[in-house]
């Protein structure tokens, strides 16, 4: 299978690097320089190019699936819209057209897209309700990613991707320090993240659905942090509740929203599909770093 993983980053270097292992052929897209070279580190072929810009992807070559992972760097609604949906667009019509066009598409979103549910779980079935601005670009990327490709001849997936952690992501001392504002944590490791597309591409798996990728145990916040408090010799952080952070005043309105948003993501579906996790819940996925907070 050639794959072309486009916005070649965090977790594509590692989609790449678990292809390549596997015998497939995979091309990663970056727009800079170092970001060529880090593709070219991890031992698979890479092109410079914007994924906004239809020419430069003329530079990638045919392939079998596309995996759209390009990030907006952090920046505003303007700018996610510019990638996640003017980008995406470009990308599916730029190789649809193609005399050798892809069989499939992968296009990564996020877990944001649900919403508030006040500590409720939320599957695929469950009816969006983005609560920022951005959040409402990611689930218009996910219609694009299911009805667009159609039009030309293949099909797309979304996998909906928790909050990402693993290697240069942990964050401990936040936790460790606190304080730390209750709520709940959707996670997935970086290398399941990974895997879990790495996964439906070769088993052929989730044709134009949603598929949400996030570990075994969403964890509230509080008893995540004395866990690792407890695994760190440490003892456990100042905490506060909602309101508490609230009151201190200093909080966007981005920043209201995020707290006040409480939900809990089932992978029931990913698992049914047969993905087995490398790293199940934080308990796994934590321990290469609680080992080098201990320096053993």
């Amino acid at each position: 299978m050639n794959v072309a993983i486009l916005g070649c980053g965090h977790v594509g270097l590692e989609l790449g690097r678990q292809l390549t292992e596997r015998g497939h052929e995979v091309t990663g897209v970056r727009r800079s320089d170092g970001g060529v070279e880090k593709i070219e580190a991890t031992g698979f072929d890479a092109v410079k190019a914007d994924v906004t810009e239809r020419n430069a992807l003329e530079a990638v070559p045919d392939v079998d699936a596309i995996v759209f992972a390009a990030s907006s760097g952090g920046r505003g609604a303007n700018a996610a819209r510019e990638v996640y949906v003017e980008g995406l667009r470009t990308a599916i019509q730029q190789f649809g057209e193609r005399e050798n066009g892809p069989d499939r598409l992968v296009y990564t979103s996020s877990t944001g897209v649900h919403g508030d549910h006040d500590g409720d779980w939320v599957d695929e079935e469950t009816e969006l309700d983005p609560t920022t601005e951005k959040t409402a670009v990611l689930a218009e990327a996910e219609r694009i990613a299911l009805e667009l490709p159609p039009e030309y001849g293949f099909e797309g997936t979304v996998a909906r991707y928790a909050g990402l952690y693993g290697p240069g992501r942990y964050r401990l001392e936040r936790y460790l320090e606190g304080p730390v504002t209750e709520g709940y944590l959707n996670m997935v490791h970086r290398d399941d993240a990974a895997g879990a597309v790495r996964y439906l591409l070769e088993e052929d798996l989730a044709r134009g659905e949603v598929v949400q990728v996030v570990d075994d145990e969403p964890a509230p916040k509080w008893a995540f942090a004395d866990w690792l408090a407890e695994q760190c010799g440490l003892e456990q952080p100042p905490k506060q509740t909602k309101a508490e952070r609230l009151a201190e005043g200093d909080v966007s309105e981005a920043g209201k929203r995020r707290i006040l948003t409480s939900k809990r993501c089932s992978n029931d579906k990913l698992r049914e599909l047969g993905y087995e996790f490398a790293y199940p819940t934080y308990r796994e996925g934590y321990r290469d770093a609680i080992d080098d907070y201990l320096g053993r």
